[in-house]
């Protein structure tokens, strides 16, 4: 019985979703449908949640819009997502972000990325 469900989840986990993190600032283009129209939104917000479990992942993005904080849930293989890019990988130290509510004003959030040593930086100088 579960190997039939398993095969079944296999063919609804989305391949083509990037890498990314709590912490990563991301652009989710996401299909509406009005009536008959369909377009496409985009919502670039940071990443606040990561929910795993295969086939029901979800994850949350915050964004400010015109001063006040919005926050959405996409399920991560979602056929509704037309495309998911990283616009700026973050660096965090906790798995979820819910403090952000609270916050008054700008939170900064270190990039992440490859380290610069300083041998590094006096050759390219």
């Amino acid at each position: 019985m579960s190997n039939i469900i398993d095969k079944i989840n296999e063919k609804q986990i989305r391949n083509d979703i990037p890498e990314f993190r709590v912490g990563d600032t991301v652009k989710v283009d996401y299909k509406i449908i009005e009536g008959k129209r369909e377009r496409i939104q985009a919502f670039e917000g940071t990443v606040v949640a990561k929910r795993n479990g295969s086939v029901s992942e979800t994850f949350t993005v915050r964004k400010i819009s015109s001063g006040v904080g919005v926050e959405r849930t996409f399920p991560v293989n979602s056929p509704k997502i037309d495309k998911l890019t990283v616009v700026r990988k973050g660096k965090v130290r906790r798995a979820k972000l819910t403090f952000l509510k609270n916050y008054v004003g700008q939170y900064k959030i270190k990039e992440r990325g490859q380290k610069v040593s300083k041998k590094d930086e006096n050759k390219a100088a």
